[in-house]
């Protein structure tokens, strides 16, 4: 029985279904930590595969190459280094469970399976996994450690089970993904289960974007007496090396070590913003992202956010004026590209507009303008951006909020027009806050330039599509500080609109804005993916039907 163990934490960035890519870079890091002495290295949840595979850890096949990875990496440890925790899917008499293997001394010494599997939110690992028995603790040279993945300490059962059968440490496996707070609510399950339990836990998460969801990582350990020993940073990878001791009392202890500060909150949705894009245009092999730069505070974020995730060099903008568009709109289009060093051409819609009148005249003699003619600028505008990314090979980065998603107050096929929206889940007044906080900071890893990057202009003109005359999005929309308070209400909350309207606001807007939120159900199905940043994100968190007539008459 060993009094000592380096338990190496290796906090990540792994692309799903990409299995041998994924084992490669465990024995890399399995390579790092035996240069370190560690006894044991840990991955997050689901490494081998991904998280989350959603309905591709059905492929018989890519059950296939598990087992052909897995045999090669248990093999190797037979070379006396480290042994390894190895989170996979693994398939047994014809089940696939969400696993976690314990490969030491050149074998499948163990395998556990999660028991708990989540199925609310984003998460719906009913479909595809079978849930696991209770499980007890795996033999690793000595020490018995409990091995719950994820979900399986969201509730007392799992870690009540594992100390009933003699766990002394607990190493939980993690894909949790980012969204605002949700730090602090981890630390808080975390600190209950310590609490029960009295034992240490190591809370491994797992780093990068897949598709709607960012994880950002923040690993860290607890000792029994609920004490912080370790804390990794936010939206970084890294492998940190934990000392370990049995005390006098039979109670394992991680020495302290390294302890990140926590981001606050604007730093926190910006990381998880740029992020969720790098990975989601590296991962699938884009060269570079094309948008539209209005001279507008979404276009101008949306900017900023790819410069720092790609680089100015990866990073195109466009500037489309049509005969409505203001010198000013000109001018901070253009500052704002020369602060990011982004590359910035103009294509006047002006022509286009007029072939679409001329087209369209016979049909629409003797009506008025009206949103029609609006919408054919924004879809003319769409057009052009698709037809850069067909020729150059960039993918089109949409630049609509979650205000603007939420009313309908967005061109389908227009400007909903792209394959990615970084603003997909942050309303305006967010945007706002977050243009005003990169202008002060520049967040560790950004590519972009230090300093301000978005022009004061941008920041303090009323905001407007410039679609007509004069228009500003407050001639239909309620004021965004008022507006947003409502979405939030409504979309995060659940909230009658009686319980909305307590808060101050007047009744007619709060039914008029439920009314708008459930008619832009069918734009929001046809809208490209966007970074998860609240808990409840159109999409994956939040499904209603398109087809709907309730509405809330309180």
């Amino acid at each position: 029985m060993t009094d000592r163990l380096t338990i190496a934490l290796a906090q990540l960035n792994p692309t799903v279904g990409d299995v041998a890519g994924n084992a490669a870079l465990a024995r890399e890091a399995r390579a790092e930590a035996a240069k370190a002495g560690a006894d044991l290295i840990v991955f997050p949840e689901l490494f081998l595969i991904g998280y989350p595979p959603e309905d591709l850890v059905l492929k018989p096949a890519l059950q296939e190459a598990v087992q052909v990875e897995v045999g090669q990496l248990a093999g190797e440890t037979g070379d006396g280094g480290p042994a390894m925790l190895l989170p996979t899917s693994w398939a047994e008499d014809g089940k696939v469970f969400n696993a976690i293997l314990l490969l030491d001394g050149g074998e499948i010494a163990a395998v556990r399976t999660k028991h708990e599997l989540p199925n609310y939110g984003v998460f719906d690992e009913k479909r595809v996994f079978e849930a696991g028995p209770l499980p007890g603790p795996v033999n690793f040279r000595g020490v018995r450690l409990g091995v719950p993945i994820c979900e399986d300490i969201w509730t007392p059962e799992v870690p009540e089970c594992l100390i009933e059968t003699g766990a002394e440490i607990l190493v939980v496996a993690n894909g949790s993904p980012f969204e605002v707070d949700k730090v602090d609510v981890r630390t808080n399950i975390a600190v209950a289960r310590v609490t029960e339990t009295g034992l240490p836990l190591i809370y491994l998460n797992q780093v990068g974007g897949q598709d709607e969801l960012v994880f950002d990582g923040a690993s860290f350990v607890l000792n029994a007496d609920r004490g912080l020993a370790v804390q990794m940073p936010a939206f970084q990878t890294g492998i940190v090396m934990t000392q370990w001791s049995r005390g006098d009392d039979d109670v394992w202890v991680c020495e302290t070590g390294a302890r990140e500060a926590p981001l606050a909150r604007s730093e926190n949705i910006y990381q998880a913003m740029v992020l969720g894009l790098r990975d989601y245009v590296n991962k699938n092999r884009f060269p570079g992202v094309v948008l539209g730069l209005s001279g507008g505070v979404d276009s101008a974020l949306s900017a900023a956010v790819a410069v720092d995730a790609l680089g100015p060099e990866r990073v195109h903008c466009v500037m489309m004026p049509s005969r409505y568009t203001s010198q000013d709109s000109l001018d901070d289009a253009a500052e704002g590209a020369k602060l990011l060093g982004a590359r910035l051409d103009t294509v006047p819609i002006v022509p286009g507009v007029g072939a679409f009148e001329a087209m369209l005249n016979p049909l629409f003699d003797g009506r008025e303008p009206d949103i029609t003619e609006e919408n054919i600028q924004s879809r003319i505008r769409g057009v052009t951006l698709m037809a850069i990314s067909n020729k150059f090979g960039n993918m089109v980065l949409t630049t609509g909020n979650k205000s603007e998603m939420s009313v309908g107050y967005a061109t389908i096929y227009g400007d909903m027009c792209g394959g990615y929206s970084v603003l997909k889940d942050v309303y305006k007044m967010t945007c706002y806050e977050l243009c005003n906080w990169r202008n002060q900071q520049k967040p560790a890893g950004a590519l972009g330039p230090a300093g301000r990057v978005v022009p004061e202009n941008v920041i303090t003109k009323a905001p407007s599509a410039e679609l007509r005359e004069d228009q500003t999005d407050q001639d239909s929309l309620p004021p965004y500080p008022a507006l947003d308070d409502i979405l939030e209400c409504l979309v995060e909350r659940e909230m009658a609109v009686e319980e909305i309207v307590a808060r101050g606001h007047d009744k007619e807007t709060v039914h008029r804005i439920e009314h708008l939120l459930y008619i832009a159900e069918y734009k929001r199905r046809q809208a490209p993916p966007g970074v998860k940043i609240t808990a409840k994100n159109f999409g994956r968190d939040r499904r209603y039907p398109i087809t709907n007539r309730f509405r809330d008459r309180t």
